[in-house]
């Protein structure tokens, strides 16, 4: 038999061994792939991949060729053509001879009609395909990891080899990359710290509205997240003063020597209501020189208990203080304390300039266990108030995934306990690492109430941001207890809704009293609120006037001013609050690029949330509004916005 015949045999039986097509899978397989696109969208500085690449796996077409010359009768041919069409697609699918598994791509078995491709096949199938295990390039683990150190040991004796976790077939999850790093597995149990948007309120009945400022940043990067992974965030995840407040901004800087921050007021057109205006509250903290800083005490809180494997969490986090040490002066110190089924101190209170043993340490780390946070919590406290004295600052800085689920877990409990500490003049601050069981409420609630801020860091990049450039703000406090009151007058204002800071309300009387916790500003820090108002008069005013309404005062009549705005703050470690006042006018300040960007990314937020109150008012014009603003961005943070809202535009038309 010529070559010509046996090749033409071999095509005809591959071609009847090959499924008739599935129209079903193919849908499937294609969402699938969107997926698997998107979640790859944005990572690797939004590398593409290129046909120019080296010639690889040809070890493996020259055995088949050669296989192919080897058969000689029909019953060898019939036999192993399903062996070759295995081969084929493992050529196609192992990091020799293209790109790397997809799991839940093309390493899922296939439903249908492919299920009976035949015993033969399935048998070269398993004889051929090498094991796909957690070091192979661009692969990912989608099995919750064992904490059972017994079990998970490999045996001993000198001819142990490594062990090497086997990977099964995945569920639809696509892998991620560090840049990206996978949804925890074992399901989805995360919760977010939220409450309903705020509505909108009568100026008259309620004139007026108090709140803690916030710094956070968590929300914004948890947004970003879900969209890289081709999914729409959450409504509780988004907390828009978070949105806003992760962008840095250009607002005016303190001239007053004795005032660490500067307020600014703008008034400008609201962009989705003819009928409204925006109120926009900047304040801007002042930024010391960093040589004149005062020395630094950072207790670094390790999460190591099993939710806390994976290229997104512990390694993660190691790469994130590592970043952080190279911005220490040698005159800081640096201790670290870790959790895990029990709490301990891995390294005792050390100068920033003994690098190696504070690297050591950090290398040595490794996650299995339970999550014993309450013990962690007290290990590190009892550390941070031996270092602290001689006017250093001293922070906790708390890195977990928030699964805290030994001890107190109670978000409510936490704060009682961690309010008790700070009064000790501890900051505390709280860093979330990995997703599918982020604790944010919890937290949160750890954040707010420890005298400190919340990041959720899940790129190398976002760890530089608030660990590097952000360094000062992040651990060097200007402002304690920041809290901020506006009155507004009802003779010129008829409605109004602060749009954010659900979860940093707080009661009138709670202004005025100092022993009242609020949030904190740190060095260079700025921070952002929007009020939407109504003016009197107006055809957007949404309620009814009452028909036993008392009339305005006489100065509320006769003044021009919207509104009256309060801050009240106290110097780090200080008990008694101080008091900054000043009128809202109509007109002021300028709607400059700052100014509209950030009414861009609260728009943003309000689409995400449900858009009550856009008027049909959305992503289009969020991405417009947004794009013209962008003005000065070195960093690319603004880009990244943008870019974020047209795939949020995209995902929403699914």
């Amino acid at each position: 038999m010529s070559d010509n015949d046996q090749l033409e045999q071999l095509r005809k039986a591959m071609h009847a061994a090959t499924p008739r097509p599935d129209p079903d899978a193919k849908a499937r397989h294609l969402r699938l792939a969107e997926e698997n696109f998107a979640a790859f969208q944005g990572t690797r500085q939004n590398a593409r991949h290129t046909p120019e690449r080296p010639e690889r796996g040809a070890w493996f077409k020259k055995g088949v060729l050669t296989m192919l010359h080897a058969l000689s009768s029909r019953g060898a041919l019939v036999a192993t053509t399903s062996a070759i069409v295995a081969a084929v697609g493992l050529f196609t699918l192992w990091p020799g001879g293209g790109p790397a598994p997809l799991p839940g791509v093309l390493q899922k078995p296939l439903p249908g009609p492919a299920a009976d491709a035949g015993k033969a096949a399935e048998t070269a199938r398993e004889s051929l395909a090498p094991a796909v295990t957690e070091d192979m390039p661009r692969s990912a683990s989608v099995t919750k990891p064992s904490t059972d150190s017994a079990a998970a040991a490999p045996p001993p004796g000198p001819s142990a080899a490594p062990t090497r976790k086997m990977i099964p077939a995945a569920t639809g999850v696509a892998p991620f990359p560090p840049e990206a790093p996978a949804l925890q597995p074992g399901g989805n149990t995360e919760t977010f710290a939220n409450g309903d948007p705020h509505p909108v309120r009568i100026a008259a009945e309620e004139p007026v509205s108090t709140f803690s400022i916030d710094v956070d940043t968590a929300s914004w990067a948890i947004v970003r997240s879900s969209l890289m992974r081709g999914k729409l965030p959450p409504p509780e995840a988004v907390r828009i003063e978070e949105m806003i407040n992760y962008f840095p901004y250009d607002y005016p800087v303190p001239t007053a020597a004795e005032l660490p921050f500067r307020p600014t007021v703008t008034v400008l057109q609201s962009p989705w209501n003819e009928g409204t205006q925006l109120v926009h509250l900047a304040i801007q903290g002042r930024k010391p020189a960093l040589e004149k800083r005062p020395p630094l005490n950072l207790v670094f809180l390790i999460d190591t208990s099993g939710s806390m494997q994976g290229a997104g969490r512990l390694p993660l986090l190691k790469q994130s203080f590592r970043l952080m040490l190279s911005q220490l002066r040698p005159e800081d110190r640096v201790a670290i304390v870790t959790y895990a089924g029990s709490a301990g101190t891995v390294l005792p209170p050390t100068p920033a300039g003994a690098r190696s043993s504070i690297l050591a340490a950090l290398d040595h780390l490794g996650a299995g266990g339970s999550t014993a946070g309450q013990a962690g919590l007290q290990q590190a406290y009892a550390v941070a108030e031996e270092m602290a004295g001689n006017g250093n600052v001293t922070r906790v800085l708390l890195a977990t995934d928030g699964d805290f689920n030994i001890g107190i877990s109670d978000p409510a409990q936490l704060k009682d306990y961690i309010a008790g500490k700070r009064r000790n003049g501890i900051y505390l601050s709280v860093l979330g690492f990995g997703r599918g069981n982020l604790d944010d409420a919890t937290m949160q609630a750890l954040a707010q109430n420890g005298n400190g801020t919340a990041a959720y860091i899940d790129t190398l990049a976002e760890a530089r941001k608030v660990l590097v450039d952000q360094l000062a703000g992040t651990v060097f406090p200007i402002a304690d207890d920041v809290k901020i009151q506006v009155e507004f007058n009802p003779a010129q204002v008829a409605e109004y809704r602060l749009i954010g800071y659900e979860t940093r309300a707080l009661a009138r009387e709670d202004f005025n009293n100092d022993a009242v916790d609020a949030g904190e500003i740190g060095a260079g820090t700025s921070v952002t609120a929007i009020y939407e108002i109504t003016p009197v008069g107006s055809p957007a005013i949404l309620n009814d006037p009452l028909r036993y309404e008392s009339r305005t005062s006489t100065t509320a009549s006769e003044s021009a001013e919207l509104a009256f705005l309060r801050i009240r703050w106290k110097a780090p470690g200080g008990n008694e609050s101080r008091l900054i006042e000043t009128p809202i006018l109509p007109g002021a300040g300028e709607a400059n690029e700052d100014v509209r960007f950030s009414v861009a990314i609260a728009g943003f937020g309000q689409i995400l949330k449900g858009g009550k109150y856009l008027h049909g008012w959305s992503y289009p014009q969020a991405v417009a509004l947004a794009n013209g603003a962008r003005g000065d961005d070195p960093f690319g943070y603004r880009a990244e916005a943008v870019r974020l809202m047209r795939i949020a535009e995209s995902l929403a038309r699914q």
